[in-house]
């Protein structure tokens, strides 16, 4: 597994996936079993599938960006950034996934950190 590969295809497939509203996409990137914890104080998901399917019916997407993936073996760290419009009013949400690939390249466990601010701020990476 090539993990610098591996995290490039997350980002294109949540860029992607964001992007269009297709939750579908986001979960092919993530094993069956995948944890998925989408902030530290929440229980894990059922699946990022799930969580996308969710969020995506309570928000739309202004623009997204992601940030140049660091990556360790089969572990990245992303920065992302995205301009929310929840009914009407912008908020800014600022972001790091730390993921962890298996084998075949699909995440096997992803953690997010991220605030959310109101009105629009630009990335800062």
């Amino acid at each position: 597994m090539d993990g610098e590969a591996a995290a490039r295809a997350w980002v294109a497939g949540w860029t992607e996936g964001w992007e269009s509203g297709d939750a579908e996409k986001i979960a092919a990137l993530y094993t069956a079993d995948a944890v998925f914890r989408s902030h530290p104080f929440r229980e894990p998901e059922k699946s990022a599938g799930d969580y996308a399917r969710r969020a995506f019916a309570d928000e739309e997407l202004v623009e997204c960006r992601f940030g140049e993936p660091v990556v360790a073996g089969d572990r990245a760290a992303v920065e992302y950034w995205a301009v929310l419009s929840a009914d009407g009013d912008d908020e800014t949400l600022a972001g790091i996934a730390l993921v962890r690939f298996g084998p075949d390249g699909k995440v096997v466990e992803q953690r997010d950190y991220w605030s959310m601010e109101p009105g629009r701020r630009p990335p800062n990476f």
